[in-house]
């Protein structure tokens, strides 16, 4: 069925986080949910559910396993096994849980800011010490991965390596060649690979998502995968998600916490729905979120001066360098207050990010031309008064 994703949503007056944060003069383009009304087969699984009407304790249905066997298979060329697959609640419990269970205190993880900023935090929870090897930005913006930083800052006492693929928030999808490095360096230093693909779904025309467990049964038995519905199908609220880990023994080992796998009966409802029957939502809701990153970086390079972006292979995030713009301070606080626009904080994701803003694009086009048009207002104006 056709969707139209040009419709407004009134989610002001709902529960949304996205839209409560800031005063209803504000468009908020900062957390990563989108705007849109989710595709009908979930719907109709959520209603299905309601009407059982008893929501006791769950557990995920076979069918739900064997669909993501499936889809993984058929997307990914990659072949896993129904009982590799755990289920949890988020992404964020995933980091957690992999620290405690891989990394002892005092045990190194290493990042790659800027990024996800959970994923700095996960190390905290159990008292290992965070190691960064950040990105590199090359002078046409395009970000690429520092081999030599990651080589220097794997130490002896590295444990886990925590990998953002496609990266949250410079929206890059790395290629085989690159993950095929990181991963040598990983089993080279037996370090664990932790693989967040949370956005894995989420891959634009020219690009193609490779899970770096994929590349060979040794990677594989030394990674744990996780994935999610939420960003790809608009359902983060409904916290179900997932861990792949095809070795057994490591399995187990996450095993011994149950909270790990307590997931919600809508939120396995809604994955069921949305991998089986969501095809055609989300082949439409790609091309509506490609021709706005399109437009966005239309946008920026002719209207909004000395401010840069490269085009994001993957999510709905653009990821702006505004260092060159003459903004004094931080411009996320410049754009909030003087052109009522909410993006989040470059710094907010660590080392590199200061100077730049993320948006999200992931809402109608009239949406998105609003704000762009309050930003290019706000730079206008903050040139003239500088003059």
């Amino acid at each position: 069925m056709p969707y139209s994703f040009d419709q407004p949503i009134d989610r002001r007056h709902s529960d949304s986080t996205k839209w409560h944060v800031y005063g209803p003069d504000v468009l908020p383009l900062w957390t990563a949910d989108m705007d849109f009304r989710v595709a009908e087969p979930v719907l109709a699984a959520l209603r299905a559910r309601v009407d059982h009407g008893v929501f006791g304790y769950c557990y995920e249905q076979p069918e739900l396993r064997e669909v993501i066997v499936e889809r993984l298979a058929r997307l990914y060329g990659w072949r896993v096994e129904p009982e590799a697959i755990v289920f949890q609640t988020g992404v964020l419990a995933g980091f957690q849980h992999v620290c405690r269970v891989a990394a002892a205190p005092e045990d190194g993880v290493l990042v790659q800011p800027p990024v996800y900023p959970p994923i700095f935090g996960a190390p905290k929870h159990n008292g290992s010490i965070h190691q960064e090897a950040p990105l590199a930005m090359r002078p046409d913006g395009r970000w690429e991965i520092d081999f030599e930083a990651f080589e220097s800052a794997a130490t002896d006492r590295t444990r886990v390596f925590i990998l953002c693929n496609p990266h949250n928030p410079v929206g890059r999808v790395f290629s085989r060649a690159e993950l095929e490095r990181l991963a040598a360096v990983c089993l080279r230093r037996k370090i664990l690979i932790c693989s967040d693909e949370i956005h894995c779904d989420l891959v634009f025309e020219g690009h193609r998502h490779v899970p770096i467990a994929s590349l060979d049964p040794e990677i594989a038995r030394r990674s744990v995968t996780l994935m999610a519905p939420s960003k790809t199908f608009n359902v983060p609220g409904l916290r179900c998600s997932f861990a792949i880990i095809p070795d057994a023994a490591l399995r187990r080992r996450f095993g011994d916490d149950h909270d790990f796998s307590e997931v919600n009966n809508m939120g396995l409802a809604a994955a069921l729905a949305a991998y089986r029957d969501g095809h055609d939502w989300l082949s439409q809701v790609l091309a509506y979120l490609q021709a706005n990153r399109d437009f966005v970086q239309d946008f920026v390079r002719r209207e909004l001066p000395g401010i840069t972006m490269d085009a994001p292979e993957a999510t709905y995030l653009a990821w702006m360098d505004c260092r060159r713009s003459g903004i004094t301070g931080s411009p996320q606080q410049f754009f909030l207050e003087h052109a009522r626009v909410a993006l989040h904080d470059g710094a907010w994701f660590g080392t590199r990010g200061e100077g730049f803003v993320r948006l999200n694009f992931g809402c109608p086009r009239a949406t998105l031309v609003e704000a762009l048009a309050r930003m290019k207002a706000a730079l206008r104006t903050m040139t003239a008064d500088s003059r």
